[in-house]
Parts: C-alpha cells; structure tokens; sequence
C-alpha cells in the first residue's frame, strides 16, 4: 500500500506537447520530467495539472505583434511581456497533455492564458498580478497546507507558480528532477532557482518522496 503525503498537493505544470521536444515552445529536455512525475504522482492523495490554453489571438505570441519577433519583449499594459511562438492553442495537440504522461491521477486541470489580453505564467495569478485563478481558495478549502511543484518551465511558469503558493501562504518544493527550464535570457534557470531558494521554496528530489 502506498502512504499519501498528508495535507499535500502535487501541482503538475503544463507538461504538454508544445513544450516538450518537437514541440511549438520546446524546452530542451522537457519530456525527461514525464516518468518522474509518473513515479510520485500517485503519492498525493491531491494532484492538480495546469494547461496553457491560448486563444489564437493571444498577446504572448509574437505573430500577433508585426514586425516583432520572438524572444522580444513588450509592454502590455504596464506589465513586460515576452513574445514566444504561437503554442498551446486552444484544441490543438499541441495543447494536449505529452501522452505519456499519466494523467488519471489528476483530481482538476487548471487551463490557464485563456484571456487573449493577458498572459498566465503562475497557476495563482493572471500576469496582471491582480486576478486570481481560484487556485488559492480551492487548495485553502481542502484545508491543505503544502505544495509539490513540478513541471514546465522552470524559469517561467514553474517559478512564478512557486512564488505565488509561499506568498499565499503554503510551504512550498520544487521537485528539481521533475521539472526543466527554457533558460532564456541564458542563465534564467539558475536564477529561477536561487530566486526560489531566497523567497523560500525547498528544493527536493523525487527520491525524497519515494513511499
């Protein structure tokens, strides 16, 4: 029998098919994190998957912002915006779940950028910083008081997903094996990290979470 973490959710960022390799956004590596999540997944009596979920409209894509390109960087109503290639659109396999990752144990799936005007990097917050995604009040209501964080990236959506859960008041580890970045500008992971480390998310390893 398999003892679950008490109290503890498992929150699985965006592993999907534009991130991993072949894919739209590909993260170097980004399907190494798929049979590691698949080994600790079912040690979480919670598990909580995030998709991007992009309308084809969307002001994360530098297609949608003539004579940018990607990579650039604009500003969008105050806030900075990094322009990526069009990804996860809504209903395409690229926004679909890599498929092997094992996805029955997830409880709800969070689609997230839905909002053509603002992009969604955390699983807590629109980019605006303001408009709450729900997360927060569903996982306090469940009455729990710790989060696993996995997935992709680390230097976007993994980083802004952990600072959001130690600001909203959970303890908070990333499980570094299980999670790969985009490291752009070059260096990006190692700061996602260290940033992560001073605002006071734990870094462990799958192993740390083996039954």
């Amino acid at each position: 029998m398999v003892v679950k973490l008490d109290k503890a959710v498992l929150l699985v960022l965006d592993v999907q098919n534009d991130f991993c390799p072949g894919g739209k956004l590909e993260v170097k590596d980004g399907d190494i994190v798929v049979p590691v999540i698949n080994g600790i997944v079912n040690r979480f009596s919670k598990v909580i998957a995030t998709m991007d979920w992009h309308p084809k409209d969307h002001v994360s894509f530098a297609s949608n912002h003539p004579g940018m390109k990607v990579f650039d960087s604009v500003d969008v109503n105050g806030v900075n915006q990094v322009l990526w290639p069009d990804h996860c659109v809504q209903g395409t396999k690229g926004a679909d779940f890599h498929p092997g990752l094992d996805d029955k144990y997830f409880d709800i799936i969070l689609r997230k950028g839905t909002d053509p005007l603002w992009d969604s990097y955390s699983a807590f917050y629109e980019n605006d910083r303001k408009t709450a995604t729900g997360l927060e009040y569903y996982l306090k209501g469940l009455g729990v008081s710790e989060n696993y964080i996995c997935g992709l990236a680390t230097d976007y959506c993994v980083f802004y997903s952990a600072i959001d859960s130690v600001k909203t008041g959970f303890n908070t580890s990333l499980i570094i094996d299980a999670t790969r970045g985009v490291d752009v500008p070059q260096g990006n992971v190692k700061k996602a990290v260290d940033d992560m480390k001073l605002a006071g998310v734990t870094i462990v390893r799958s192993q740390d979470l083996a039954a």
